[in-house]
């Protein structure tokens, strides 16, 4: 099997941190499809080097059983996930059949994919929703001829417990979050994080992760929780500005410019009114 590299220069999250190991990975796997595997030698973790086109620090990609398996954490549920995992697993598998003669007379297999999110935002979501990419079309399909299917869970607590309680890693993942949550309605969000991981520890909950990771989950619970105000933010400037101009046309644009990676782009378009106009010129968004 080809591999590609690890991805370099993101900041890792705890839920990546934890099922980065094989063991762990196997066991989620166990716990959404309904199997009994142990044997990690052919579970081959892959990650796409470079992907600056999106931030997917939160994705574990990997193939098992003939299956390339992503998973991703999400605290919020974004109706473009189909469109960004097109855009992932193309170039995933881009890689994977660089040797391959795409125009020979054998057919060139591929592993079975399945897209999965598992949500623990504050929001109100359903168990489990289905996002389909054919949603985002502009003229619908009957029988749409190109389709991607993410799956969505909800794991905080209360929900999928059935998930929850075959994967206990999982659970006691969705009890770390909700001990956070707990502790931040009393406390600076810090000093809730450090409070948190203390009580997890006494209380057997990823106890031995923690105490062994204790500073680096600390730092990386308080930047996730950093960032996700830092997106609501920008989510509430965009709105404001397409207000303004229309929702739509500037939807467009931000989604051009997230696809193609502009990052910095994306940041001056709030501010800059007549570089904003330049954008929508350069990708004919009328």
């Amino acid at each position: 099997m080809s591999k590609t590299n690890v991805l370099r220069g993101q900041k890792d999250t705890v839920f990546r941190m934890l099922f980065r190991k094989k063991e762990n990975l196997l066991s989620l796997y166990n716990a959404l499809n309904k199997t009994t595997y142990t044997d990690v030698k052919n579970l081959e973790i892959t990650t796409l080097e470079n992907a600056v086109y999106m931030n997917y620090k939160n994705d574990i990609s990997f193939v098992f059983d003939f299956r390339m398996m992503i998973y991703e954490h999400q605290s919020t549920v974004n109706p473009n996930m189909p469109l960004r995992d097109l855009i992932y697993v193309t170039k995933v598998l881009q890689g994977r059949i660089r040797n391959c003669n795409l125009y020979g007379s054998s057919l060139v297999r591929i592993p079975s994919p399945k897209f999965v999110v598992f949500y623990n935002g504050v929001d109100f979501q359903p168990e489990q929703q289905v996002l389909k990419l054919s949603d985002a079309f502009e003229r619908k399909q009957e029988l749409p001829e190109l389709e991607l299917i993410v799956w969505v869970y909800n794991i905080n607590l209360g929900h999928n417990t059935e998930l929850l309680e075959a994967c206990h890693l999982l659970k006691e993942y969705a009890q770390y979050v909700e001990q956070v949550r707990i502790f931040a309605k009393e406390l600076p969000f810090a000093e809730a994080v450090e409070n948190a991981v203390t009580h997890c520890i006494n209380h057997g909950i990823l106890a031995d992760f923690l105490a062994k990771n204790r500073a680096e989950a600390i730092a990386m619970s308080i930047f996730e929780y950093n960032e996700e105000k830092h997106l609501k933010s920008e989510r509430e400037e965009w709105h404001k500005i397409g207000q303004k101009e229309g929702e739509e046309r500037f939807s467009r644009l931000m989604q051009a410019l997230f696809n193609d990676g502009r990052n910095e782009d994306i940041t001056r378009t709030f501010s800059d009114i007549e570089y904003r106009k330049r954008l929508y010129d350069e990708y004919h968004i009328s």
